[in-house]
């Protein structure tokens, strides 16, 4: 009512922070939101794949995991569209005085795609793995919070990546899961094994007729005993 946008009221204090900031804090941090997290996530998917090879479900587990990935790229086509529609230019283009760690980026800034990238996979990770789940939440809060520090992209911008990768992690994971199981269970029985098991290729179902065995009398089974 007053006039003020809290969205750029929230920009301007976190990026005043990279105002003041040693030029050493900056490159690191410019480091992680563009490139350190994302790095990050895929050895962390790495690290919850080899550990799913070596549990009794492992073909569910590591479906579960191979969906991290896949609803991040899902969610940045998505993404593609939304951008186009709404056309909102990067922060710095329309307030001047922004401290900009990465100038030169021509695209437009609503969804941010890095958000979208790093929540899809956050939330992929944690319908696999509680643990593993939540630090990659944890990273993809962190880095909505770069984006910000670095001046390329609103809040608000940020906030709408986390909305897009999670819906699309959450919504579509059943009928990914139904889709992605029986894969990895034909696979966990191919020469390829090891990559859903670690102990070795899960047994083949018998096929073919199934010869009965006779029963054994009385009589067989207490000789068998005395022997």
């Amino acid at each position: 009512m007053d006039g003020s946008n809290p969205d750029v009221d929230v920009l301007d204090g976190i990026n005043g922070l990279a105002k003041d900031a040693p030029h050493w804090l900056n490159r690191a941090m410019e480091y992680l939101g563009e490139y350190g997290i994302i790095a990050g996530l895929a050895v962390l998917c790495l690290i919850a794949w080899w550990g799913a090879r070596k549990r009794p479900d492992a073909p569910s587990a590591v479906a579960g995991l191979v969906w991290a990935p896949l609803a991040a790229g899902m969610a940045l086509l998505a993404n593609i569209p939304i951008r186009a529609v709404v056309e909102r230019p990067r922060p710095f283009k329309d307030h001047a005085g922004l401290e900009v760690l990465i100038p030169g980026k021509s695209d437009f800034s609503f969804v941010s795609d890095h958000a979208t990238l790093t929540m899809a996979v956050g939330v992929g990770l944690f319908i696999a793995h509680r643990k593993y789940g939540l630090i990659g939440i944890a990273l993809a809060l962190l880095e909505g919070f770069c984006r910000v520090y670095m001046g390329v992209h609103y809040p608000t911008d940020v906030i709408g990546g986390f909305a897009l990768g999670t819906a699309m992690a959450l919504l579509l994971a059943p009928v990914a899961l139904a889709l992605l199981v029986p894969v990895t269970t034909a696979v966990s029985r191919s020469p390829g094994w090891w990559l859903v098991r670690a102990g070795g290729p899960a047994a083949r179902p018998v096929s073919g007729p199934v010869t009965a065995v006779p029963p054994v009398s009385h009589t067989e089974r207490d000789e068998d005993l005395a022997a």
